[in-house]
């Protein structure tokens, strides 16, 4: 079984960051705005025409710091240590050269894929050279390494969007996906990163727990807002698990309450996705992700990278994104979605709830 943590974002108005809005808009240029303008298009020209067409570069990408991990999650291939893939760490060069390349036209940086990013020496070093550059930046962590001083000079970096993964609110609920992590070092550095703001009367990053929900936790879904309303994180966020072997669910993860599970009982008493897998995808029109050494693919799901679309190592990404396997991939997502491995159980389409 396998779990997967990336979705598409739900908004309610009630619960959106101003401050957060905000800063966003800011980063916007007239160049970014026309980039976003032309892959919009294209992609509503693509949907319309049933034929893969792609303008401009992406709005967003994913780099990968590292692939190393402290934790031992059970359903991760970092935590289990099964990567088909090499492992090692993103070195600043490359990031400078490839960020260099297409910083005019980029409006969004996730610095997450595999692994803590944190445990690579020159992470936050990388995320201020992306905000110099005018970038939102953002990552996800398991806040095991946000000390007092790595607290400071993650607010100091320019980090604009810190996600704290937070799947429980005692130890034993916590550690149960979380194996090896301990709650007091998540919750300790919680409270460094909201310390630091207002020392350094910084409005950035913003900093929301992000609740992962499943029946072994959903019960805590209550004592969470509260925990973040005590430490003054600014939002808890709360997601829908993607559960691979969904029919049957050995794990007894789907979770009891409805809006946050992605499944449903068909009229056959089958557990079936809620959403249909339509021969399009937004993800692949506005952003990729790219790794640690280099190789561009699809999305967030292709933690192994067996689709290569690309390698930076030996092409510019402004060619990567235009070439014949990116082509390709694009017709045959537009043919036969379900057919391609890592859109077969998506998320995208599925709500997330916030709170």
């Amino acid at each position: 079984m396998h779990i997967n943590r990336i979705a598409t974002v739900f908004c309610n108005p009630m619960y959106i960051n101003w401050n957060d809005s905000i800063n966003l808009i800011s980063k916007l240029t007239l160049k970014r705005v026309w980039n976003a303008a032309k892959v919009w298009s294209s992609y509503q020209l693509s949907k319309i025409s049933g034929k893969p067409v792609q303008w401009g570069l992406p709005v967003s990408i994913s780099f990968e710091p590292t692939t190393s991990c402290n934790l031992r999650c059970p359903e991760c291939p970092s935590g289990l240590r099964e990567f088909s893939r090499p492992t090692g760490m993103l070195q600043q060069d490359f990031f400078r050269q490839t960020i260099d390349d297409i910083a005019p036209e980029l409006l969004y940086l996730i610095f997450y894929f595999q692994g803590e990013p944190y445990l690579n020496p020159h992470f936050l070093d990388m995320v201020q050279y992306a905000h110099s550059k005018g970038i939102y930046t953002a990552t996800s962590t398991n806040a095991h390494y946000l000390t007092d001083e790595k607290a400071r000079q993650t607010v100091e970096s320019g980090l604009d969007r810190l996600i704290i993964s937070i799947d429980g609110t005692t130890q034993d609920v916590y550690e149960s996906y979380r194996v090896g992590g301990k709650l007091e070092k998540v919750l300790a550095g919680a409270r460094n990163i909201v310390q630091w703001k207002k020392a350094l009367n910084s409005k950035t990053p913003f900093v929301f727990f992000q609740f992962l929900v499943v029946k072994p936790n959903e019960h805590q879904i209550a004592d969470i807002k509260q925990l973040a309303k005590e430490i003054g994180v600014d939002q808890v966020r709360f997601k829908t698990a993607q559960v691979y072997d969904y029919e049957t669910d050995p794990n007894q993860l789907i979770p009891t309450i409805d809006k946050y599970s992605r499944y449903r009982k068909n009229s056959q008493g089958q557990m079936e996705i809620k959403s249909g897998l339509q021969n399009h995808c937004w993800r692949l029109w506005s952003g990729n992700v790219i790794t640690w050494d280099g190789l561009v693919v699809p999305c967030c799901f292709d933690k192994d990278a067996m689709h290569q679309l690309g390698n930076l190592k030996m092409q510019s990404f402004r060619q990567v994104w235009q070439n014949d396997n990116y082509r390709q991939f694009r017709k045959e997502l537009m043919t036969s979605r379900k057919n391609i491995d890592i859109c077969a159980n998506c998320s995208e389409g599925l709500k997330v709830w916030e709170k």
